[in-house]
């Protein structure tokens, strides 16, 4: 059985730091792209960051640009989330997937599968 299991998530202030990790088992983990996505309550899962196969390609959302850092250990099987300068708007659930394809733009219809979710809080 595939397992995506987040940690790192946590209370923290605007402008501090955090470290999301994400532990893959049950699959290839290097076969996979890797992806952050968050959400919040009534508002759609939308993609934060991504990290190809082999690190070569990523993507960050304009809004976390310059502040959040995506990498990958595949012999650790696991990918990581670094997020520095917060901000409350950062405040969300994040959640780890896995997908097969990497495309410019992630969309959920990508993600083969999900981790359970990290909370994510940004006190100002």
């Amino acid at each position: 059985q595939v397992q995506l299991v987040e940690s790192g998530g946590g209370l923290v202030q605007a402008g501090g730091s955090l470290r999301l990790s994400c532990a893959a088992s049950g699959l290839t983990f290097g076969d996979y792209a890797m992806a952050w996505f968050r959400q919040i309550p009534g508002k759609e899962r939308d993609v934060v960051s991504a990290v190809s196969w082999g690190s070569a390609n990523t993507y960050y959302a304009d809004s976390v640009k310059g502040r959040f850092t995506v990498s990958r250990d595949n012999a650790k099987n696991t990918v990581y989330l670094q997020m520095n300068n917060l901000k409350p708007e950062d405040a969300a659930v994040y959640y780890c997937a896995a997908s097969s394809r990497w495309r410019s733009i992630w969309t959920t219809d990508l993600v083969n599968y999900w981790g359970q979710g990290t909370q994510v809080t940004v006190s100002s």
